[in-house]
């Protein structure tokens, strides 16, 4: 494996090995000392042109507990503030010598772009409304070790969301089916040829499923009238106290942040003792490790 840009980079075996990897990188972070020598002597540069928090400093940490040393570079401190082309940053990078480069981008599709220009592995850290792979991996991992024949429902800004389409293409190569939640304003253009179905009535899937997965309403990518009012989207998608009573009593609630408590999630949803959020984000440096081990430790 070489690098990481989709879902579709891994086969369903090589999903596994990463997740499997990650049980153990989990333990490593409840040690005292959280070091392993694996990565000694690699470099790993975290390059950011959008905010990050979780994403870029469990990336950060997986690095560092890896013994790699981990660098951030974020556009406003980067010569792509001065108009400096994204493939000349990468070039400059690239012939610096760095291991692999982690990156988070507004274009769609830009990640993919980049691996073609550089020598580097590249890991998709999210790329404008496309993919968010090692997000869905440590999902995943969240949700337990045997998905087979499990339910799985995501809800919310389907449109705008990169974790969407990285969580369908792995949920299905793990065997769970997936129902997407989401008025027909917020549903992805050619959503029907997904692996999932497709629905518009949150009550009427609720009862079913065995994790509730959570998205945020991105109000920073909408810039048209979406839906009516703030009010009616939690009357209608919002996982609120009294739609918590439907859920199955070993049900999960999931979310990958951040949250808008009493938008899409409220906050008896987010604090429930079914939630895995902060299982989540726990899970995000374990998998992020067992990500850059796979792509830099060799064989």
């Amino acid at each position: 494996m070489k690098h990481l840009t989709s879902i579709n980079d891994l086969t369903r075996d090589e999903a596994l090995a990463v997740l499997e990897l990650a049980k153990e990188m989990h333990d490593v972070q409840q040690r005292p000392v959280k070091k392993l020598p694996a990565l000694r002597g690699r470099t790993v540069i975290n390059l950011f042109f959008e905010d990050s928090t979780r994403t870029r400093s469990s990336f950060e940490l997986a690095a560092k507990w890896l013994s790699a040393d981990a660098i951030n570079i974020s556009a406003k401190g980067s010569s792509a503030s001065k108009g400096e082309s994204l493939r000349d940053t990468l070039l400059t990078l690239d012939a610096m010598g760095v291991d692999a480069i982690v990156m988070r981008h507004a274009g769609s599709g830009s990640v993919h772009q980049a691996r073609g220009w550089v020598n580097t592995s590249m890991i998709n850290a999210g790329d404008g409304t496309h993919e968010h792979p090692t997000q869905a991996l440590l999902d995943a991992y969240s949700m337990g070790a045997d998905l087979e024949g499990k339910l799985v429902s995501i809800t919310g800004d389907l449109l705008h969301s990169r974790v969407v389409r990285s969580n369908v293409l792995l949920l299905q190569k793990l065997g769970a089916r997936v129902v997407l939640v989401a008025p027909p304003t917020l549903m992805p253009a050619g959503v029907e040829h997904w692996p999932a179905t497709v629905s518009h009535d949150l009550d009427e899937v609720l009862p079913d499923v065995d994790v509730c997965m959570m998205l945020r309403v991105q109000r920073e990518r909408m810039l048209g009238g979406f839906f009516p009012s703030e009010r009616e989207y939690i009357a209608f998608y919002g996982l609120t106290a009294p739609r918590l009573k439907k859920l199955k009593p070993d049900a999960m609630i999931a979310h990958p942040g951040p949250m808008n408590r009493g938008l899409e999630i409220s906050s008896a949803a987010a604090d429930d003792p079914r939630s895995i959020v902060l299982n989540q984000v726990s899970a995000g440096v374990a998998v992020r490790m067992s990500v850059l081990y796979h792509l830099l430790a060799g064989e």
